[in-house]
C-alpha cells in the first residue's frame, strides 16, 4: 500500500493515549492496525508477545539494531529497550491498512521525520502531573519508586508536545476521543467526502 499513513499517538505514560488508540482501531472505517513495538522488557500483567508487545530478549534486540531491522528504537530506562520493527510496518500497509502507533515521544517524533508526509503526530497530555500520578497509582502495576520515574520522565515529554502536529488534553476521555477521531478521520481520508 504506496499510500499507507502512519499516526502516531505519543504521551507520558498514564495520560490516556492507550484507551484513545483501542477506541480508534474498533473503528474500521479508518482501516487502522496497531502496530506492535518490541520491548526488551518482561511482559507485565496479563501481557501477550504478538499482542502487545514483541517480547524479546536484551541480545535479540541488540542483535536487531545491529542488523537494521528497526524503522526506530530506544534505551528508555538502562537495559530497557523499545522499538518499530521494519517488519511491523510493511506487514500492516501490505494488508492495505494505516498504521497507528500507541509510542513513546521520542519513537513518535523519529517516526515523523522519516516519513513527514505521511505521518499524523499526536500528543496527548493529562490535565496535569498531579492528575498523571493519581492515574499511574490507581493501575496497581508498579511500585512507588517506578511511578516516581515515570512521573519526572512526564515533564521532559511534556516539553516536546509543541513538536507534535495535534495536542489533545485528555481531561475528558469523551471528549478525547471524539477529537482524536476527527483528527484520524480526516487525516487518512475516511470522511463522507472520500467515499464518493
Amino acid at each position: 500500500m504506496a499510500d499507507g499513513k502512519l499516526i502516531v499517538f505519543s504521551a507520558p505514560s498514564g495520560s490516556g493515549k492507550t484507551t484513545i488508540v483501542r477506541y480508534l482501531l474498533a473503528q474500521e472505517e479508518l482501516k487502522l492496525d496497531f502496530s506492535i513495538s518490541a520491548t526488551s522488557r518482561e511482559p507485565r500483567g496479563n501481557e501477550k508477545h504478538g499482542k502487545d508487545y514483541y517480547f524479546l530478549s536484551l541480545e535479540e534486540f541488540k542483535k536487531k539494531i545491529k542488523n537494521d531491522e528497526f524503522l526506530e528504537w530506544e534505551e528508555v530506562y538502562r537495559d530497557n529497550f523499545y522499538g518499530t520493527l521494519k517488519s511491523e510496518v510493511e506487514r500492516i500497509w501490505a494488508e492495505g491498512k494505516n498504521v497507528i502507533f500507541d509510542i513513546d515521544v521520542v519513537g513518535g517524533l523519529d517516526i515523523k521525520n522519516i516519513y513527514p508526509e505521511k505521518t499524523l503526530a499526536v500528543f496527548v497530555k493529562p490535565p496535569s502531573i498531579e492528575e498523571l500520578k493519581i492515574r499511574l497509582k490507581k493501575r496497581q502495576t508498579e511500585s512507588a519508586d517506578k511511578i516516581n520515574m515515570r512521573v519526572a520522565k512526564a515533564s521532559i515529554e511534556l516539553a516536546t508536545a509543541p513538536q507534535f502536529d495535534h495536542i489533545i488534553i485528555n481531561n475528558d476521555l469523551n471528549t478525547a476521543l471524539e477529537e482524536a477521531y476527527s483528527l484520524v478521520s480526516e487525516f487518512v481520508g475516511a470522511d463522507k467526502k472520500a467515499e464518493k
